[in-house]
């Protein structure tokens, strides 16, 4: 994240019902143009009148270049998140709940509730990562798991080539020509 900078932004709220609002409390989210959450802020209305037209600003406080906003009620909660899954290194298979997800790094939609994310890559061990989604949680966020260190070992010959498998022992004779390895 890059440093904190202020941004003031003119905002309309428009009555379209035929009823007064009394009071009303939204959420806002500011996001930037790879869809990271960067900023936040709330928004208290009181009093408005059918048909009736408020004007104000807002200051947000954000820690990149706004894009795009999402607005929410604070009665009502999102039915799915987005978030960012990673892996350390790159390029695992991603499974949400057992289900197919794609590869690392992936923008994924996850319902509120509990769920499991799972992590394969070839040469490393698998795992999985509990992940708690609550009707408070805001799109923009991001998960990365780390994979445990290669599950085999690898060689690499001076050809070039690479030899993966569990090794068992490696010895040399006196010749250059009659290295051997078995795995």
């Amino acid at each position: 994240m890059g440093r904190e900078r202020t941004y003031i932004s003119d905002v309309e709220a428009l009555n379209l019902s035929d009823k007064t609002i009394t009071g009303a409390s939204f959420s806002f989210y500011v996001f930037d143009k790879g869809k990271a959450r960067i900023g936040e802020g709330y928004i208290n209305l009181t009093n408005i009148s059918a048909g009736e037209t408020v004007k104000f600003q807002v200051t947000i406080a954000a820690s990149g270049s706004p894009n795009s906003v999402a607005v929410l009620t604070s009665t009502s909660a999102p039915r799915t998140v987005s978030i960012t899954v990673n892996s350390v290194p790159q390029g695992a298979v991603l499974t949400v709940d057992g289900k197919s997800a794609g590869t690392t790094p992936k923008l994924i939609d996850v319902e509120i509730g509990k769920h499991i994310l799972g992590f394969e890559k070839e040469g490393f061990n698998s795992g999985k990562f509990p992940l708690e989604i609550t009707s408070h949680d805001a799109s923009g966020g991001s998960v990365s798991y780390e994979l445990g260190s290669a599950a085999l070992d690898t060689i690499e010959l001076r050809d070039g080539s690479v030899l993966t498998g569990d090794l068992v022992s490696v010895s040399r004779s006196s010749s250059r020509q009659c290295d051997s390895l078995r795995v």
